[in-house]
């Protein structure tokens, strides 16, 4: 093979469409955009507008509310816990707290703290101190020899 045998596969590439140039191309005159009106003019930005008449996210009633003081907690897995901890990142051995979640990269910002959950396995007997936790990660923690302890007011 040479650099000047290199191909694409046949049919990986398509030439770009060359509009506006003749009639032979099968994209001249009109350039594709039909005849007259507020499309086939330049500058035209319609999404939504309905002709004047009260567009339709307009006249649909809003519905829910986002609470402006909610909490968003950094969310992290007991599989992936122990994921780190096999692969040496965590040291099941020492008390694992949110800075040292932090510290190794399994978390990437506390938030308003860090909640665990119970998606995957959890195997090494670990001491967890976090904002946040549900009841079957606190399960399932426990089953394996180990801690889980919840902020004040945190717990579910």
């Amino acid at each position: 093979m040479k650099l000047n045998e290199l191909r694409d596969n046949p049919g990986a590439t398509k030439p770009r469409k060359r509009v506006g140039r003749g009639p032979g191309s099968g994209t001249g005159k009109m350039g594709g955009r039909g005849i007259k009106g507020q499309k086939s003019r330049s500058g035209v930005a319609i999404n939504g507008y309905e002709g004047g008449q009260m567009p339709l996210y307009q006249r649909l009633p809003k519905r829910g509310f986002n609470k402006p003081n909610r909490k968003a907690f950094a969310v992290i897995n007991l599989g992936l816990i122990q994921k780190f901890i096999d692969a040496g990142k965590l040291d099941a051995g020492q008390a694992i707290t949110e800075d040292a979640l932090i510290a190794c990269g399994v978390v990437r910002r506390k938030k308003d703290g860090v909640r665990v959950l119970a998606k995957g396995e959890i195997t090494s007997k670990v001491d967890l101190h976090v904002t946040g936790a549900s009841k079957p990660a606190v399960e399932a923690v426990e089953k394996a020899g180990g801690t889980l302890a919840v902020a004040a007011a945190a717990a579910e």
